[in-house]
């Protein structure tokens, strides 16, 4: 059962519940300022931002860290977890918080969201940052996966609650292997204890599968977008120890306004193996629009 009182997980943070045609999304506000949303991956929740949201406020920024819908203290989807729809969700969150602009960033499973507020309201987004993260099927990962994609996804997107079936007794030990395995500095044990907690039991796990389940849909999507449109916002890709420049060679083709960046001595979770070039960053591009 989620809390009725949420506790912020950013430093100095004021935390929100809002309502969205039977959705609540938990969501966490720090500073004032022009906005910086920050949509988090898997297995993460808002507080993967707990050491970029501060930076970001200090710098004259407002940060808007909200948990995916399922994820953390957000309540499941209503119309489905295909990006599109998480989007229009997501938007609609930022006109209850009053901000009718945003800079828009995504990680890991945040990254197709994120492109999705961008096309399909690019008037409100200001700019656009993804990091370590695929942009559905688009050409330009093909090194990336030469291989394949990840054996997870296919795990995950398993019809019949496969996934949830077999890791309800242990997604404490599930979720630690992925933390561990994006990062090269270590999650602190008070952020995984957090994390953890948010995807214990198969309704969580399930929701968090559901996101998974709505690739190919959301794959579909993007690709029919992209045949005769383009990003027009400025656009930067930020690289880490796992996808690396991937995301970029996606985003190539459908912007004109792209700036790229591999982050050094850094693993998959790029915010937090690398908190302060990670912020730096989003404030240089959102400076810089």
């Amino acid at each position: 059962m989620r809390q009725m009182t949420l506790s912020p997980h950013l430093p100095g943070a004021t935390v929100h519940r809002i309502p969205i045609d039977g959705v609540e999304l938990a969501v966490e506000t720090l500073g004032d300022g022009p906005a910086v949303m920050l949509l988090h991956g898997f297995p993460h929740t808002r507080a993967i931002w707990r050491e970029v949201a501060p930076r970001l406020a200090a710098a004259g920024f407002r940060a808007i860290a909200p948990d995916l819908h399922g994820l953390g203290d957000s309540t499941p989807a209503v119309r489905g977890y295909q990006a599109s729809a998480i989007a229009t969700d997501l938007l609609r969150m930022l006109d209850a918080l009053g901000d009718r602009e945003a800079h828009v960033v995504g990680t890991d499973l945040g990254v197709t969201p994120a492109f999705a507020m961008a096309a399909l309201s690019p008037e409100r987004v200001t700019s656009l940052t993804l990091s370590e993260g695929l942009v559905g099927l688009l050409p330009g990962a093909e090194s990336f996966l030469r291989q394949g994609p990840p054996w997870w996804f296919g795990f995950h997107q398993a019809p019949g609650g496969l996934a949830e079936d077999v890791l309800e007794d242990s997604a404490e030990r599930y979720v630690r292997f992925f933390l561990s395995a994006g990062s090269r500095r270590g999650v602190p044990e008070d952020l995984t204890r957090v994390i953890v907690e948010a995807y214990r039991g198969r309704t969580s796990l399930r929701n968090a599968f559901e996101h998974y389940r709505a690739a190919p849909a959301t794959a579909e999507w993007i690709g029919n977008w992209a045949q005769d449109q383009r990003l027009p916002m400025p656009t930067l890709a930020i690289g880490g120890g796992a996808i690396g420049a991937a995301t970029a060679g996606q985003l190539e083709p459908i912007t004109g306004r792209l700036t790229q960046h591999l982050l050094e001595d850094c693993g998959h979770i790029t915010p937090i193996d690398q908190p302060d070039a990670f912020a730096d960053l989003l404030i240089e591009h959102a400076r810089n629009v």
